[in-house]
């Protein structure tokens, strides 16, 4: 094989579910009456935006070879936390700022730290205590949600702050504040992936934990890092939940774990950690909401999502060894 067509397919496998998202948006374009519309484009952008915030924060800590089961928890409490403050119905106390445009940081830092603090405590455990992060994540997944229904009662916090709100409401270039947030997140923290020693790090760690010890990186120190940075990260998509729905819910955010889970393995990133890029997982992102949207135009039940996003997950998998194989065929 001559150097270019190596060059050629190793380029087709590091973006290869980009190119299943073109496939799909041309596929379902021709096939699915009244999908090719620019405000359909902008509603798929739109409706990833929460999801595509929460993937980040899980993305990292799967690149660095563990696990994080607790971001959908975590981004719940979060959105608590804020609509307990700054809502005025419900169990809302109403609380107001002067002036107003200060709930808008106030109410950010809080939802970013609510989740940073589960999430450096989340870290100390496995890290510092040498616990499974399945298992101590799988805990804050239960805890932290039960933690919601304690501090709410099972009610519901409504008519968040305008001035928080104005960022639900408020469109750029065809699409709302929160999506832009969204691309925002992304493009900063793939920089940091890319350029940043802390993101070099962390791929170095998820693929050989034990060599870049001895290499003399922090490891312990990246993976609290990691893990305080997935809680924030959550944080701020429960920020993000709490400003779309004008409130929080004591069941919101439920299966955005378990999408979040695979929109980062279709985008690319080995759950053995070591191998995945956040560009990647952001089309994974948008490849889901795409064929959510289909579904809802051709008027199919519901349930037929699940049924899709559990088979594209399995194709993901599959895809994933089999691009192994020619990696290493390749090499």
């Amino acid at each position: 094989m001559n150097p270019r067509t190596r060059k050629a397919l190793e380029f087709v496998l590091d973006n290869l579910v980009w190119f299943m998202l073109l496939f799909v948006l041309v596929v379902f374009s021709i096939f699915v009456p009244n999908y090719f519309q620019l405000g359909i484009f902008a509603n798929i952008i739109e409706a990833s935006s929460v999801l595509g915030v929460m993937s980040i924060g899980l993305a990292l800590v799967i690149i660095a070879g563990h696990m994080d089961l607790s971001v959908e928890s975590v981004a719940a409490l979060s959105a608590m936390a804020v609509g307990i403050l700054f809502c005025s119905s419900g169990i809302g106390m109403g609380v107001q700022l002067h002036p107003e445009w200060l709930m808008v940081p106030v109410s950010l830092l809080l939802a970013l730290a609510v989740g940073g603090l589960i999430g450096a405590f989340n870290g100390y455990l496995v890290v510092r205590v040498k616990m499974s992060a399945f298992i101590i994540t799988l805990a804050s997944y239960i805890w932290v949600r039960g933690l919601v229904l304690v501090v709410s009662g099972g009610r519901s916090a409504q008519d968040l702050a305008p001035a928080i709100r104005w960022f639900g409401i408020q469109r750029l270039v065809g699409l709302p504040l929160t999506a832009w947030i969204a691309v925002g997140c992304f493009v900063v923290f793939s920089l940091i992936m890319a350029k940043t020693p802390f993101g070099r790090h962390l791929v170095m760690i998820g693929g050989n934990e034990t060599a870049t010890f001895r290499a003399g990186i922090r490891v312990n120190r990246n993976l609290i890092i990691a893990f305080v940075l997935a809680g924030a990260i959550a944080g701020l998509a429960g920020w993000l939940l709490a400003i779309r729905t004008s409130g929080a819910t004591a069941n919101l955010g439920v299966g955005l774990l378990f999408n979040a889970f695979a929109a980062v393995v279709i985008g690319g990133v080995s759950l053995k950690g070591g191998v995945g890029t956040l560009p990647g997982v952001y089309a994974g992102v948008l490849l889901l909401s795409a064929i959510n949207t289909a579904i809802n135009l051709m008027g199919l039940p519901a349930n037929f999502t699940q049924v899709i996003h559990g088979l594209l997950v399995l194709a993901a998998v599959l895809l994933d060894a089999f691009k192994q194989t020619i990696r290493q065929r390749l090499a």
